[in-house]
């Protein structure tokens, strides 16, 4: 039972800590960023199995992390108010050609990252985008202004 509360714990830390980093740094990971995201896993399946070498330990920490992350998944599909606590809601960054300066701010974004992302989208100008947006999996996607 000690190896079930331990994941829990460790599963709950794991979401807290993903909610702070932002989803814009998980969507752009540097090889640095994957081998620590990598050595952090090792570190807390030690904390979750202190180290427990045994078939039922390892059964046990995987399951129920496997059950909490479909628990988290069915609550966010079943209920609008978990989905607005687990889940980022995509943000726009650009409107009508201007950036949304609090909003990038609040997705670490500079003005030159959303620029770069709208080039590599072939769209030449930010003044060209109607909306920008940071969606849930942190991806900018851009919507461009029809002009006639």
């Amino acid at each position: 039972m000690d190896v079930v509360l331990r994941s829990i714990a460790a599963f709950a830390f794991i979401l807290l800590l993903l909610r702070v980093i932002g989803r814009r740094e998980l969507s752009a990971l540097e090889p640095f960023d994957l081998i620590l995201l990598v050595v952090i896993g090792d570190l807390i399946q030690q904390g979750v199995t202190q180290s427990d070498m045994s078939l039922t330990g390892t059964g046990l920490a995987v399951g129920t992390f496997a059950l909490l992350a479909v628990g988290t998944s069915w609550l966010t599909f079943r209920f609008r108010a978990a989905r607005k606590v687990l889940e980022s809601a995509p943000l726009v960054v650009v409107q009508h050609g201007k950036p949304i300066e609090r909003n990038m701010r609040s997705e670490r974004l500079t003005l030159e990252e959303v620029a770069a992302a709208a080039r590599l989208q072939r769209i030449g100008s930010l003044a060209d985008v109607e909306w920008a947006i940071v969606e849930t999996g942190g991806q900018i996607s851009f919507i461009t202004s029809s002009k006639e």
